[in-house]
């Protein structure tokens, strides 16, 4: 059966590459489709058109590393791209969603030790696994659990999530870029396309993002924070995966020394009475 996912993310990518770009003469004749055309990508990669169209299609089989790689360099893919797209090629085959995994106890420690960083463990499909109290203190992660703790159904679904984030359209772009990656790497997660069918349906945010084929690992970046407390808050992330935890990472929120951030964050935190334990979900 044809594999809609490959025919739309190459369609996308290949209207991305202009002929220019591409070392090719943009010709005199108006061009039909903006970016590359099908014959263009195989004269480029070294393949012939219908064997390309095949593979656009999702019909190609047994495709070779060397193929791949030479139409993911006439596309300009990234290396999260190019991943992406083996993983469309070749998809593997699961026995459904693996069973639920308990946050490792020594990950459990290392979030009650970064008592001035808000950090988070997350699982497959954005779910958030563990929290220490900075990261409640400042993303209030306890609402989240009437959507089940996912951070994906709250960035999309939650009315107080566009409160809260100043730069709501980069973090949502992150967060579906993200989905679209894990849609390819678990092709057969009866879970994870439900989620995405539930966000297509109730956001049209989401609809227009994931229109977009990104295909992104969140792994660092900014996030601007509006607190309805302390005010601004302006932090850096860094996503780190943890070995043998089974699809689980842990994303830690940083701040300069001495910043306003530092100081407001400071502040929020000094109002906790007595030390609070980690959340889990």
């Amino acid at each position: 059966m044809a594999d809609p996912r490959i025919a739309e993310f190459l369609r996308n990518r290949r209207s991305r590459v202009t002929p220019a770009q591409a070392g090719l003469p943009d010709g005199l004749t108006r061009r039909r489709v903006p970016g590359l055309r099908r014959e263009e990508v195989a004269q480029l990669a070294g393949v012939s058109v219908d064997y390309y169209t095949r593979l656009e299609q999702g019909r190609g089989k047994h495709v070779s590393d060397a193929v791949l790689d030479a139409i993911a360099t006439v596309l300009r893919l990234s290396h999260v791209e190019r991943q992406h797209l083996w993983n469309l090629a070749r998809p593997r085959a699961t026995a459904g969603p693996p069973p639920a995994r308990a946050v490792p106890p020594g990950v459990r420690r290392m979030l009650e030790l970064m008592p001035d960083a808000p950090a988070l463990v997350l699982g497959r499909r954005m779910r958030v696994l563990a929290w220490n109290p900075a990261a409640q203190a400042v993303f209030d992660v306890e609402s989240m659990r009437e959507l089940g703790y996912n951070a994906a159904r709250h960035a999309f679904l939650a009315p107080r999530a566009a409160e809260l984030h100043v730069n709501r359209e980069e973090v949502a772009a992150a967060i579906c870029a993200q989905l679209r990656l894990e849609s390819g790497r678990h092709p057969d997660d009866p879970d994870l396309a439900a989620l995405i069918g539930e966000l297509a349906i109730r956001s049209g945010t989401f609809r227009r993002l994931w229109a977009a084929n990104d295909v992104r690992q969140k792994d660092s970046g900014t996030t601007v924070v509006a607190h309805p407390v302390v005010g601004r808050l302006e932090f850096g992330y860094e996503t780190l995966a943890l070995p043998g935890a089974g699809d689980q990472y842990l994303t830690a929120y940083t701040y300069p020394a001495g910043s306003a951030t530092a100081q407001r964050l400071q502040l929020l935190l000094s109002w906790t009475s007595e030390p609070a334990p980690v959340g889990t979900a």
